[in-house]
């Protein structure tokens, strides 16, 4: 057959009695609505059953349906094996009691096939969703997800969605890294490609609990805690290299992003303002110089502010350039200290003996700004991830990566449709 442009993987174990049904529904869907060649994967992942015979007779009857069987289990095992060794341009997967509403394929797939997104992901929780499950399997989902955001910082809303797709290219970039063989392989494979600036795609989806569900869900659960630890582990001590990847095919900085640092750079600043107050008053006990004391205190401060915008704002971990980002630190603390006391000196030149409200006026304006820049000087110099390069927005202007890729992607289609 034609190469296809789609590969829909559906990893199978024991299901037997489900798996032509599935296979059947969905290829009539895709042959009514997908307008390029395409395949559906059944990864038949050691089953005991007849599963394996069922998936063979699917592919003799349909030419768009190949069999792939793995003598290990795992869906996340399955699903690298064949998203690695598929020759489609644009890789998805979904569970094979189709929970999730079909119609929602096209807008998933699509976003990648022009090059706009490099992952996409049906997700329950967007407020057009419709989902219908039971009240323990929303709340464990919604808890789970709050634990990613609150550990790892992510900011995709739903990770166990079974309904997912990512560009070939892509794929063999982050699919080597991922660890996790089983359940928690999708939040991994998302947490990777967040922290590596791919842009991620959400679909909103109407999804229908299987009440013949298997999936022991405190098993798999504890699976996936223990999968968040190591995973913060990784990028905490730096084996991950995100930051190469980052730099290498990620989007760049966007407004989300941007919006995420100005929060926490802000939650640092306080934590950092009430650590230079608590150490100025400790010191003042036994040091007789205010200006000593203060001194000591917001060198200690600025320190822990750097670290803290380090690892929490900016996502670095590892060591390698740390001694250097803290000495530009600490020279950008002193060019805003300059900035205050600056200001400070020229009202007093300007205007000798000024109230006490103007002169606090002025030094909150001038704290405005020296904060500004500290943050652009973070952003933009201190913590760019190294090798980066800042690349505009503008659409009159088409980043050269970016459009790059569009046109590879664009090209990869169009021959497979060939």
């Amino acid at each position: 057959m034609t190469a296809p442009v789609l590969d829909v993987v559906v990893p199978v174990h024991n299901e037997q009695h489900t798996l032509r049904a599935c296979v059947t529904r969905l290829h009539d869907h895709l042959v009514q609505t997908f307008p390029y060649p395409f395949r559906i994967t059944v990864a038949d992942n050691a089953s005991t059953d007849d599963t394996w015979q069922v998936a063979c007779a699917l592919a003799a009857e349909y030419a768009a349906v190949a069999p792939v069987r793995l003598e290990q289990k795992g869906r996340g095992r399955a699903l690298k094996a064949v998203w690695l060794a598929s020759d489609a341009p644009i890789l998805a997967y979904m569970d094979v009691d189709l929970s999730t509403d079909l119609d929602a394929l096209w807008p998933l797939v699509a976003p990648l096939m022009s090059g706009h997104s490099d992952l996409a992901i049906g997700t329950r929780l967007h407020r057009s969703s419709r989902v219908v499950r039971g009240p323990k399997r929303e709340l464990i989902s919604r808890c789970y997800n709050l634990v990613l955001r609150a550990s790892l910082g992510a900011r995709f809303s739903d990770a166990q969605c079974g309904f997912k797709a990512i560009r070939a290219d892509v794929a063999a970039e982050l699919l080597p890294l991922v660890e996790d063989t089983s359940w928690f392989f999708d939040t991994e494979l998302l947490v990777l490609a967040e922290r590596s600036r791919l842009r991620i795609h959400e679909v909103p989806v109407d999804w229908y609990d299987d009440p013949d569900s298997r999936v022991d869900i405190v098993s798999t659960a504890l699976d996936d805690l223990r999968g968040v630890a190591r995973v913060r582990r990784a990028l905490s001590s730096g084996s991950l290299p995100v930051d190469d990847l980052a730099a290498r095919i990620g989007r760049g900085d966007n407004g989300a992003r941007l919006g995420d640092q100005l929060v926490r750079f802000a939650g640092v600043g306080v934590v950092s303002t009430v650590l230079h107050l608590g150490l100025f008053a400790l010191l003042r006990l036994g040091v007789e110089s205010a200006q000593v004391a203060n001194l000591a205190a917001l060198a200690v401060a600025t320190m822990a502010n750097t670290a803290m915008n380090r690892r929490w704002t900016f996502g670095m971990r590892g060591r390698e350039r740390a001694a250097r980002q803290q000495a530009q630190g600490l020279a950008v603390f002193a060019l805003t200290l300059l900035m205050t006391s600056g200001a400070l000196g020229l009202l007093g030149l300007w205007a000798p003996g000024a109230p006490t409200w103007l002169e606090t006026g002025v030094l909150a304006g001038a704290t405005a700004v020296s904060t500004v820049v500290r943050f652009v000087a973070m952003r933009r110099w201190i913590f760019r991830p190294a090798g980066s390069t800042v690349r505009s927005r503008d659409p009159e202007s088409v980043e050269p990566d970016e459009a790059r890729v569009v046109e590879a992607n664009e090209a990869q289609v169009v021959e497979a449709a060939r």
